[in-house]
This record gives C-alpha cells, structure tokens and sequence, in this order.
C-alpha cells in the first residue's frame, strides 16, 4: 500500500463543482483585486475566528509582519519568539527591523514555554509572538497573563491553527493581533498563496489593510510607506468555498490522530503531547524518535510518505548566523529539529491507509 505524507485529492474531488463555480463567479465578474469574495470571506473568516475583523493579505508571512509593523514594532524592538518553528515568524520581525529573540518550547507539544519567556524580556521587548505549532493551541492564559505584566503586545502565529481552540476559544482571539497563512496545504487552504490577519480593534485593522495595499486608506492617497499585500479575488472565492467544510475537515484529521495517539505503541517513539483544555486541529502529526534516519528510510521503503518539521532550527540557519547563536544553546529546539519526524495527516485517509501506517510504526525495530 502507498500512503502519501499529504494529498488534497479527497477534498477537492468532493468540493469540485463548488470551486469551479468559485472561478467562474469572478470570471464573469471580471473583478479580480478588492471585491466582493474578498469582502465576504473577510467576514466570514472573522466569525469564524470569533473576532471582529478580518483583512486578507497575500500570504501568511505578509499577516504576521504587517501586525507587528501596525503596531509600530520595529528598528531597535526585540520580540519573543519560539526556537521551534518554521522561520516565516521569525522573518516577520527582521522584516520590520526588529530583533527575533528565540525562546524554548515545551519538548511535549513543540509549543512555547510560557515559564522560560520571562527570563528573555529587556527594556527593548515590545512583543510576544506564540506559534499554535502544527495545529495545537499555546498555553495562551500564561502568555496572555506575562504579556500585561509587562505591557507588551502579543501577535498570535495561527498559520498551522485554523479552528483550534483553547479553553473553548478560538486561537487567533486572545491577541492584540494574528496572522494566518492560506497556503495550500493547510487545513484551509488556497489553491495558491493568501492570508489573512484578525483583530478585535478597528483602528489596528484599518492600518494594516492601508500597509498592505501601498500604505494608501483611499486611491493615490498614501498614509503610510506601505506594502503591496492583498488578497485576491479568486483565491478569497475559493476559500469561501471551502471555509463551510472546515470544522469536518479538522474533525476528519482528530479521527487520524486519535488513532496514531491510541494504538501506536512503538517505545522508541515519543508521542504528541495535548494541553488540558484545548482541541489541536492536527495540521502536523509530529512524533519524535532517536533514530529517525532509521524510522523515515523504514517507513518510506513502505511507500509511506513523511516529512520533518524542521531539519535544521532557526538560529543555526545561515541567513540568521548574524545573531550569534552557537549550536548548544537552544537544546530544546535542536532536540527537536534531530527527533522529529512527521507521519502522513490528511483529509480523507482511509481507516485502511491509518492502520498499514500505525502497523508499520509498530513494525520498526531499533
């Protein structure tokens, strides 16, 4: 049997004539920048969020560098950040000149440790910014609780989160502002690059769809020394299309994991840990092995499909080597980065696809 690390095919067979008829909508319209799509899944997305607003940028790194550039982040700032996530987060912050500062995460759930952040805060820190890593929610009442303690901002990183929650509320809905990415492979998902970032605060949200569209609130009339990062028509209809399936397509991937985390037995496998009170939504299913060179040639001699997320941690990456970061001083993420090994997690596996993986994990020998 072969089981791919992710496919698309199931959903979108399903959702075919709803997508073409997406197109065709803005085709005959002839409408394709700041329009009606737009406009409606900006509304919606927010509702969904439980939040107020909702403004569609170009990409998942476009709605987490404009928050912090909004809310006037910038040359000089620090923002804390998690050593263990994909680098988009922390390029956000060197975009708008300011300084990521890497915090541990909690090697049980990959996320950020709220008790290590404390000890990272300087006169210069302006933000925090947790990442919902591969679908699970941040212990956000913590962070929530550190970041008025010292009257910083929080920008939520949801880009992996849609639709989960903590404590029966959304992520996405705790921060001054958050960022979502709609790239393709993820639980709502595009069918090209798109964003988008929510706020409950009108002003915020009216500064960052000016940035985002050359810093301009009406036409040839530039506030602000903006961006160019909107949404565009055709992509907003196709994720209007697809928001109504979300929470099944999230329940769906809860299915998959409930399996992995119940009948994968292997001692030589560590995994996923989920906080008390929180509902992961399992973009990611990362397990953690010591000889994972060993388990992923393993697995893919089986024709199962796996990925790591991420191979190499952010500080020890070349474009960030300016930091002065040594190899040994984040040893969380680095354990991380050399363990973890991430096991096929899609919409539309078949309970006979779950279970050749599972026997297969089982199966590995150290």
């Amino acid at each position: 049997m072969k089981v791919p690390f992710v496919s698309f095919l199931p959903l979108e067979r399903e959702l075919d004539g709803d997508l073409r008829g997406a197109f065709d909508r803005v085709y005959r319209r002839s409408w394709y920048i700041e329009g009606e799509e737009d406009t409606a899944f900006e509304n919606n997305f927010a509702a969904y969020c439980g939040v107020q607003y909702c403004v569609g940028v170009g990409n998942g790194l476009d709605a987490l560098m404009l928050a912090l550039k909004a809310l006037g982040v910038g040359e000089g700032d620090e923002v804390i950040v998690p050593s263990n996530t994909y680098i988009a987060t922390a390029l956000a912050v060197t975009y708008v000149g300011a300084k990521p500062v890497f915090v541990e995460p909690d090697l049980r759930t990959f996320n950020l440790d709220p008790t290590r952040i404390e000890e990272k805060i300087t006169e210069k820190t302006r933000c925090i910014m947790p990442v919902h890593l591969y679908g699970q929610a941040c212990d956000m009442d913590p962070i929530m609780a550190i970041a008025r303690k010292h009257g910083l901002y929080v920008v939520e990183d949801c880009a992996q989160a849609h639709g989960a929650t903590y404590k029966g509320r959304k992520v996405g809905s705790f921060g001054d502002a958050s960022g979502f990415s709609f790239y393709p492979g993820k639980n709502l998902g595009a069918l090209g690059d798109a964003g988008a970032t929510v706020t409950n605060n009108a002003e915020l949200a009216a500064k960052i769809r000016a940035l985002g569209n050359y810093g301009s609130d009406f036409k040839y009339h530039h506030i602000y020394k903006g961006n160019n990062s909107r949404l565009d028509e055709i992509q907003a209809a196709f994720l209007n299309a697809k928001l109504p399936h979300l929470d099944r397509v999230n329940a769906d991937r809860r299915r998959i994991a409930a399996r992995y985390l119940t009948e994968i037995k292997n001692p030589a496998v560590v995994l996923p840990y989920v906080i008390e009170e929180s509902v992961p939504v399992w973009h990611i299913f990362g397990i953690r092995c010591r000889e994972r060179a060993e388990l992923e040639a393993y697995l893919n001699e089986r024709e199962i499909g796996t990925n790591k997320h991420y191979p190499i941690p952010m500080h020890l990456q070349e474009c960030y080597r300016d930091l002065g970061i040594e190899k040994g001083a984040l040893p969380i993420a680095e354990e991380i980065s050399a363990t973890e090994l991430s096991l096929p997690m899609y919409y539309g596996m078949t309970d006979e696809e779950v279970q050749y993986v599972i026997d297969a994990v089982n199966g590995f020998e150290v």
